[in-house]
Parts: C-alpha cells; sequence; structure tokens
C-alpha cells in the first residue's frame, strides 16, 4: 500500500512489522531529513554543470559511492547509542530548477513540481520575504547554481576526505561556484549553541518514534507526520514509494557586536540589574542564553532545556509576541502544518567565547553567521510563510507586535514595549524596535530527490 505521508503517528522505523513500501521509502531516502545527522563539520559545494550527460553521470556516481539512505543512516544512530561506534559520513545532493533544466527536464516536465516557490528559485523571490536584492548577495550566489552538495561528520578529517573524492569526480565540464564550510559550536553545558550564544535547534518536528518517545510532551506534542517534509518524487520510478524534499539554503550572516549591544541597551532601558540583566536577550530571543523558554521562568536555569512548554498562558507579560521562538513557532495546533525541519549550521571564526560575558566591543560584527537549512514539503507554505507572515509581519501575534528581532527583515516604522517585570502587566514605554543584527548574503531552493532518482540518471 503507498506510505501514508499524513499518518499522525510517528515512524516505528524498526519495527518488525513494518511494510515493505515504507521499507523502500526509506532505502531510497536522503539521510537528515527525518532525522539530523551529525555534521559538526560541514561542507557545502555548489556546482554548475554545462553538460547534461557530465552532470548525470556525476550524480549516479556520487550517489552510488558516497550516499547512504535515511534508514542506514538511522541504523548507523541506533548502533552509536548502544556501542559508541561511529557511522559513516553523510552526503546530500539538492538540485535546483535550473539544475533540472540543464540535466536535461523539459519546462512541461519540471511543473510536475508542485510548488511554485520551488520553480521560481530564490533568485525571484526577494519581495515576497524582503531579501536584500540579488546584486547584494555575495557573488556565489548571483550565479546559475545547478547543485549543491553537503558532506557532513563529527570530525573534520573525514569530511576533507569525502569532500576531494567527491571533487575528484567533477567533470571538466562543470564548475564550482563557491564552498561554505560550517563547523557546530557548542557551549560548556554541550548543547549546540549559534553566534548570538544562545542554545539552537531544540525545538524540532520530531517523525520518528524512537525520538518521540524520549522527549516530555505533557503540553506540547513533538511528534509530526512524514506530510511535513516529504513530497512524493516526480522523476523517481515510483511515486507511491520513493521521495524527497523541498530544502531551503540561506546564508544568514550576524553583527554580534550589534546585537549584545542592543542586550545591553535595553536592559537599561528597562532598568534591570543583576541578574535579571539576562531577561533582555531572553525577551528578544524567547529563550535564555542556556535554552530556558522565557515564557515558562523568570531565570535561566533548571536542567535540560526544555521543549515541552506553550505560550497559552503568556498574554505577553512573560515572552514578547515579538520573541523569535514564539515569533516562527506560536505553538497553537492549528499552525503545526508550518514548522519546517531545520538542519542549520553556524560558520565563521571567532576568538572571543560566544556563551561569556565579554563587553560588545569584543564580539565580531561579520563573518560569522548560520547557513540556514530546512526541509519542507512546501516553500510557499512553510518556509515562505514563516518569514513573510509571521517572522517580516509586525502585526503578527498582535498588531502592533513587531517584526522578529532576530531574522525579521524590512522597515521597522512602529514602536514597541516589553514587559518591565516578568510576569505582570505593566509595559516599558513605546520604544523603537531593535535594528536588523542578521543579513541575508545569498542562497537558493533545491529539492532533494530520492537516491532511486539519482542511481538511475
Amino acid at each position: 500500500m503507498p506510505v501514508d505521508l499524513n499518518n499522525a503517528r510517528p515512524l516505528a522505523w524498526d519495527s518488525a512489522t513494518l511494510d515493505p513500501d515504507t521499507r523502500e521509502m526509506l532505502d531510497n531516502l536522503q539521510p537528515n531529513i527525518l532525522r539530523a545527522h551529525v555534521r559538526e563539520h560541514l561542507s557545502a559545494l555548489f556546482i554548475r554543470f554545462n553538460d547534461a550527460s557530465d552532470g548525470r553521470r556525476f550524480l549516479r556516481e556520487v550517489a552510488a559511492t558516497s550516499m547512504k539512505s535515511a534508514r542506514r543512516h538511522l541504523e548507523e544512530a541506533r548502533e552509536f547509542a548502544r556501542s559508541g561506534r561511529s557511522g559513516t559520513p553523510y552526503v546530500g545532493i539538492g538540485v535546483s530548477k535550473a539544475g533540472y533544466r540543464d540535466l536535461g527536464h523539459s519546462v512541461e516536465e519540471l511543473r510536475l513540481f508542485g510548488d511554485r516557490v520551488f520553480r521560481d528559485g530564490m533568485k525571484r523571490r526577494v519581495a515576497e520575504v524582503h531579501d536584500p536584492a540579488v546584486t547584494e548577495w555575495e557573488a556565489a550566489y548571483q550565479r546559475e547554481i545547478h547543485v549543491v552538495v553537503l558532506i557532513g561528520d563529527a570530525e573534520a578529517a573525514p569530511v576533507a576526505r569525502l569532500r576531494e573524492q567527491i571533487l575528484g569526480r567533477l567533470p571538466d565540464s562543470a564548475r564550482v561556484l563557491g564552498e561554505e564550510t560550517g563547523r557546530g559550536m557548542r557551549n560548556p553545558a554541550g548543547d549546540g549553541i549559534e553566534h548570538f550564544g544562545y542554545v539552537d535547534g531544540r525545538s524540532q518536528p520530531l517523525f520518528l518514534a524512537d525520538e518521540v518517545e524520549r522527549e516530555p510532551r505533557k503540553r506540547w506534542n513533538p511528534a509530526f507526520p512524514l506530510a511535513n517534509v516529504l513530497v512524493a518524487d516526480p522523476f523517481a520510478p515510483s511515486a507511491d514509494r520513493h521521495f524527497g524534499s523541498y530544502f531551503v539554503f540561506r546564508k544568514l550572516e550576524q553583527n554580534v557586536r550589534a546585537f549584545k549591544e542592543i542586550e545591553r541597551e535595553l536592559a537599561d532601558a528597562l532598568g534591570l540589574t543583576g541578574a535579571d540583566r539576562d531577561r533582555a536577550g531572553a525577551m528578544l530571543v524567547g529563550r535564555f542564553k542556556d535554552g530556558t523558554p522565557v515564557t515558562s521562568k523568570a531565570k535561566a536555569g533548571g536542567g535540560a532545556v526544555s521543549n515541552d512548554f506553550t505560550f497559552d498562558a503568556d498574554d505577553g507579560a512573560r515572552c514578547p509576541f515579538s520573541g523569535h521562538i514564539r515569533k516562527t513557532n506560536p505553538r497553537f495546533e492549528g499552525i503545526r502544518h508550518v514548522l519546517m525541519a531545520r538542519r542549520g549550521q553556524t560558520y565563521g571564526e571567532r576568538a572571543d567565547q560566544p556563551w561569556d560575558e565579554s563587553p560588545p566591543e569584543t564580539r565580531p560584527s561579520a563573518g560569522v553567521g548560520l547557513l540556514f537549512m530546512a526541509f519542507n514539503s512546501s516553500l510557499e507554505n512553510q518556509f515562505e510563510f514563516t518569514q513573510r507572515d509571521w517572522a517580516d509581519n509586525a502585526d503578527f501575534l498582535n498588531p502592533a507586535t513587531g517584526h522578529d528581532p532576530v531574522i525579521g527583515q524590512g522597515e521597522r516604522d512602529i514602536k514597541v514595549t516589553f514587559p518591565k517585570v516578568w510576569g505582570r502587566p505593566e509595559q516599558s514605554l513605546p520604544q523603537a524596535q531593535v535594528p536588523q543584527t542578521v543579513t541575508m548574503l545569498g542562497g537558493e531552493y533545491f529539492f532533494m530527490p530520492s537516491l532511486a532518482y539519482l542511481r538511475t540518471l
């Protein structure tokens, strides 16, 4: 029977009763979609083909020699949990609309992709999500990118070796337009963080039963149907069993110095002193640096980073409606279909420690940031909706809420307020929204096809 993407029950991928169609789906699905693959060290290669036959041969060979399936990834992750034995590196391949065209697919065939945003490509969607003009993007992203090849692992050496092997297969007719290098950052507790110093990536849609079972879920159900990330691969042998996912890649530069200055100025404006000063940044992000949700506690601490919470009882007196994690996941049932599977990675070198108390003047103002990556079943109804209708919309969740202070883009022409005392209705005087400190430097939309497609090119 066809794989049911809308089944509300998380996928028990290792069940002895797993049906053959679902097993084949996992054997032909790329890893990192249903479950994040370890990629503390990451290389992202952006490639342009100039010969369809050479391009097809390259992708076919990489798929046959270097790529594993989602099921093998899950088996390796389970074995690592049992014995500590490391798995093999991750290789992912995404193809842009222009890439499919260059591989020989006709305009009529490309209409089989139901997402018009993918068919447009990111460059034509600048106005929709308030991105900078394409002429302001980094040079590699201004070009026509056909394929992204992602190579990731827990250690740098396997990534470097595999990168050289894959580049060695690249035909003379192809060209590497650019490369991004990501490296994970962790705080002293071992939690992944981003360059502003906050725990990142904690709240994710979960699709697999073994991951859901490890999560507390009294208030928020972390289990999501496969339909949030998977769609039938239109060019694979079987649309009922071979699936892929729409993939967003965006390079986001973070002005850490400016953000830390904003935290300091907001704490001063609210009259916060001592340990309470940390609440200024927590109201912007929605979490304290250690990941504690500000809607749950007035101060950081309290054990493992929680994902089991909602904003139902918070009228903005704890976490402002503009708080980043509230803007991008307001946590009520009607929005669950919008949530993406985020797989971002930090980039850039810095001399300071992101989690320490160094003054803003010592922080980097450029050259560091996030390689934002996310899997979607609909770029239009997930990524672009989140960016345009939530993060960039000053009237979401309430009128005059303001932009998302972390990733929001566009003119900040209204004033906003913040709670002066945690949990109380007293608000600050209206003040200008915080300036934008995250700049989009370029990117592209891709489709991560099934292995069945890649292996039969």
